[in-house]
């Protein structure tokens, strides 16, 4: 399978089963269109109007001698061989601290951080169970990850703390390795909160939506002003406090600023370096929806992100936009790229009342439920159809030839638009597969092509 974009005039190849990008000329850009379809002497006689009889022969050669080498239409050796592991093994969790916030984000998944309930705040106790079954089910895996979220989980700081120093004492005695991460909008981000978290050596989301009006309509303080101000000066300050090191920003964009180019670019002219804006997912009825008519905009901003990135990058003033980054040489292992961040089996969320869900994102949702911190006993055949739903298994996934890079997108985005988590949401699907286009021609560029 080949995939064939042309980005300011650079006509790119993506041999999708290989992973191998070729950057051509108009010559062979039209034989590949036909070269399967099409024997050669034809090929010849088709184009001999429009290129020299020699040029083409040279080029059927080359085409001939990169399909030997599997660099083009090469075939996919795992279709009918991958088949996921039998039982799991959990390697991350992320724990809600708390269903409760110090903002009222409009677009909030969470319902404003409660998920559906009241404002709670997990104990310590199940804190540690949570981590206990996380050591349990972990198997033969050593590096075992952490993240801190809610709601707004630094309103529950003390229980953080002893959950850290929980963690690395289990983690020692079991001969596990414990990497921490805190998700915040970065209103309690204090001094004394930013020594702490510099000292445990945890990393950070911080959320931040952009230019101020953008970040104030959508992300206000519960009165309805807005926390820009506040939020912005406790970001300098933190990632100043650590040498604009472990950390990454990431905002969401809306219906309301299609433009988010300027967003990013905003953020980065503050000096911050590691950034991710991405598209909302919300009801077709919320009027802040993307819809599949601002595509072709969406699809303009992401062009116009990647070339300002590359000439920034050139003029040795770079920063790193999350969904650019991708790895031509290797990249994600087999099972990631099949099944992508593994939500289900891999990956969990703990409530703060010790209920399991497959992620974050299904925290509260009917029919989700994986079980209980406390019976330490886990819903298999839910485990199951997380652990098959891999791109081979989605209809959809079948032929396209982004799918070994979102490897199949987000279980949650796909349940909530469509019912199933075998049936990617379609908006998802598109921004995935021109942000991919982005990433590869920038990659292409920067080689020197």
């Amino acid at each position: 399978m080949l995939h064939k974009f042309e980005f300011d005039g650079s006509r790119v190849v993506l041999d999708v089963h290989s992973g191998t990008v070729h950057v051509v000329d108009e010559l062979v850009w039209d034989l590949l269109e036909d070269y399967r379809q099409i024997p050669g002497e034809s090929l010849v006689k088709k184009y001999c109007q429009k290129y020299d009889i020699k040029d083409i022969e040279e080029a059927l050669a080359e085409i001939k001698g990169l399909e030997k080498k599997g660099q083009l239409f090469s075939g996919d050796p795992c279709r009918d061989l991958y088949s996921p592991p039998v039982g799991f093994e959990v390697k991350s969790l992320c724990l809600h601290l708390a269903h409760s916030c110090n903002l009222r984000c409009r677009y909030c998944f969470a319902g404003q951080g409660r998920f559906g309930g009241d404002d709670e705040l997990m104990p310590a106790d199940t804190g540690k169970r949570a981590l206990d079954f996380l050591i349990a089910r972990s198997g033969s895996r050593r590096r075992l990850e952490v993240d801190f979220f809610g709601g707004e989980p630094l309103l529950n700081l003390s229980v953080l703390q002893e959950l850290v120093d929980y963690g690395r004492e289990r983690g020692h005695k079991s001969g596990k390795d414990f990497k921490f991460t805190l998700t915040t909008n970065a209103v309690l981000l204090d001094e004394k909160v930013t020594q702490y978290l510099n000292e445990q050596n945890i990393s950070v989301v911080l959320s931040l939506d952009g230019r101020r009006e953008v970040h104030d309509a959508m992300r206000p303080k519960p009165g309805g002003a807005g926390s820009y101000d506040i939020v912005m000066d406790r970001i300098k300050s933190f990632v100043n406090s650590r040498g604009g090191e472990n950390y990454i920003i990431r905002g969401t964009y809306t219906r309301r600023n299609t433009d988010f180019c300027a967003d990013v670019l905003h953020i980065a002219d503050m000096g911050f370096e590691h950034l991710s804006v991405e598209p909302v997912v919300a009801p077709e009825e919320a009027e802040y929806s993307i819809r599949g008519e601002d595509l072709p905009c969406l699809f303009s901003q992401y062009e116009a992100l990647t070339r300002e990135l590359l000439r920034r990058r050139r003029n040795g003033n770079p920063f790193d936009f999350f969904h650019f980054n991708i790895d031509l040489d290797g990249g994600p292992c087999l099972p990631k790229r099949l099944t992508g961040c593994g939500a289900g089996h891999e990956y969990m969320a703990v409530a703060p009342n010790g209920d399991i869900y497959p992620c974050h994102q299904f925290v509260g949702r009917e029919g989700f439920l994986l079980g209980n911190v406390y019976e330490q006993k886990i819903n298999g055949a839910l485990v199951s159809q997380f652990r098959t739903a891999h791109v081979y298994n989605k209809e959809t996934c079948a032929g396209c030839w982004a799918r070994f890079y979102c490897s199949g997108g987000c279980h949650a985005n796909a349940e909530m638009s469509n019912g199933t988590i075998l049936e990617p949401y379609s908006l998802g699907c598109e921004l995935a597969k021109k942000r991919l286009e982005c990433a590869i021609y920038l990659k292409v560029m920067e080689a020197g092509a």
